[in-house]
């Protein structure tokens, strides 16, 4: 079955402009045209989810290009998925370590934050590199 670029875009919920991005970094491939629409195999729309998976899971555009073959299932990198594991471990233990903070700081009896031993700690952390705010990721395609 062969879908045209808007079907894949209202299937995918990914923009029309998205999908050529991808075709262009080499994620999907068209699989011919009518008239000035690009087909695409209905196989593409998983390929879309897998996408946005990966996307929600931090990876780059180029780490899933590696996992994905020219022709056939994609060929995913268990070790890559281990490893973006540990990150999102480092940083959840970042972003509870603030949070805990913060809800000490809202609730601490001090006259002020720079009396709280804990404020402070949580502060020299931050300082040094400890805790760190989380990355921004590219923004995301969105559909039109």
């Amino acid at each position: 079955m062969v879908l045209d670029i808007s079907e894949v875009s209202k299937r995918s919920g990914v923009s029309s402009s998205a999908l050529r991005f991808y075709e262009e970094k080499g994620l999907i491939a068209s699989v011919g045209r009518k008239g000035l629409r690009r087909l695409f195999a209905h196989s593409v729309v998983e390929r879309l989810a897998l996408i946005g998976l990966g996307r929600a899971a931090g990876f780059s555009l180029d780490a899933m290009k590696s996992m994905f073959a020219v022709d056939g299932p994609p060929q995913i990198d268990r070790a890559m998925l281990e490893a973006k594991a540990d990150e999102i471990d480092e940083t959840i233990r970042q972003l509870s370590a603030m949070r805990d903070g913060l809800r000490h700081a809202a609730a601490c009896s001090a006259p002020s934050h720079f009396e709280c031993p804990t404020f402070c700690r949580l502060m020299r952390a931050a300082a040094i590199g400890v805790i760190e705010a989380p990355s921004k990721k590219a923004p995301r395609p969105t559909s039109a």
